[in-house]
């Protein structure tokens, strides 16, 4: 609460201090107070060499670690802060992955060939969800949206009068995001032929609230977006496809597009625009194109 972080940042930071405690107890060590540095650069080494963790996951680790000792010191459960000299290890930045334009095009026809290939023959509401994954899809490039913010949208968030999304990102931040005419239209047909179908027949035992439901009515979740984007990225024929990939792509095409760098900042939700610049580093062909055109010996 006092920090203001993401449950999904809280999740991974427990899930951190579940392995430190878990290979304390491998070691025979159960007293914190007791604890020095080198038994936490015994942890580090540990990640690396036998959870064969890349640099950017230690260095993760290392920051819940630098939290919950300075947590404990301060509330005097220790008196020494064993993290405070460990040392965070060289990462390296890794270019985000970015689907072209043809293949964001076949992830988001991949819902109408999964419908169309479907053999129960059911021709009712639940043969209409795929409307519903299309919208989802729509929203997530047109917009930027992160897994866990598409989950989260409510229904009211949608202004299709303005074009609009009212977005809560990390640390409960909002932003306000464009979306175009087919995220626009798919949305609005996902609302009208499956959402109220869906709300008739569950509504008074499920959530009302939220933009995307399940087949039973209920919110869907953050893993059953990733399920989605997953299945239909096999359907087309696309490879290592992680909801985030659509974000990436959705900086990229901006960037590429001629967009100005902050204004895909305010877009993405960044606080530091140093975040939104390795989005700069995809696109090598419209630095090409620029110098071409403007250098005297292009």
């Amino acid at each position: 609460m006092e920090a203001g972080l993401a449950p999904a940042t809280l999740e991974a930071y427990s899930r951190d201090l579940r392995d430190l405690f878990g290979h304390l107890r491998q070691r025979k060590i159960s007293d914190l107070k007791r604890l020095r540095p080198n038994d936490l650069a015994e942890h580090t080494r540990y990640l690396h060499r036998e959870r064969k963790l890349d640099p950017a996951s230690i260095a993760r680790h290392l920051a819940t670690l630098r939290v919950f000792f300075r947590f404990l010191q301060a509330n005097r459960v220790i008196e020494d802060d064993p993290a405070r000299l460990l040392e965070v290890p060289t990462r390296w930045k890794r270019l985000p992955g970015v689907l072209s334009p043809k293949q964001i095009k076949a992830l988001l026809e991949a819902p109408l060939t999964m419908a169309t290939d479907a053999k129960n023959g059911d021709v009712g509401m639940l043969a209409r969800l795929w409307i519903r994954d299309r919208a989802m899809l729509e929203l997530m490039y047109a917009a930027g949206l992160r897994a866990s913010e598409v989950g989260a949208l409510r229904a009211n968030e949608f202004n299709p009068t303005l074009g609009v999304v009212l977005v809560t990102g990390k640390g409960n931040k909002q932003r306000l995001v464009p979306v175009g005419k087919p995220a626009q239209q798919w949305v609005k047909r996902y609302l009208d032929e499956v959402r109220e179908p869906l709300l008739k027949r569950f509504g008074d035992q499920r959530d009302q609230q939220r933009l995307l439901l399940s087949a039973t009515g209920r919110p869907l979740e953050r893993v059953a977006v990733w399920q989605i984007v997953r299945r239909c990225a096999n359907v087309g024929g696309l490879k290592d496809v992680h909801p985030h990939m659509l974000r990436h792509s959705f900086a990229t095409h901006l960037l590429a597009g001629g967009a100005d760098l902050r204004v895909v900042q305010e877009l993405l939700g960044h606080a530091d625009i140093a975040t939104t610049q390795i989005y700069t580093h995809v696109d090598r062909s419209r630095l090409r194109d620029v110098v071409k055109k403007h250098h005297p010996r292009g």
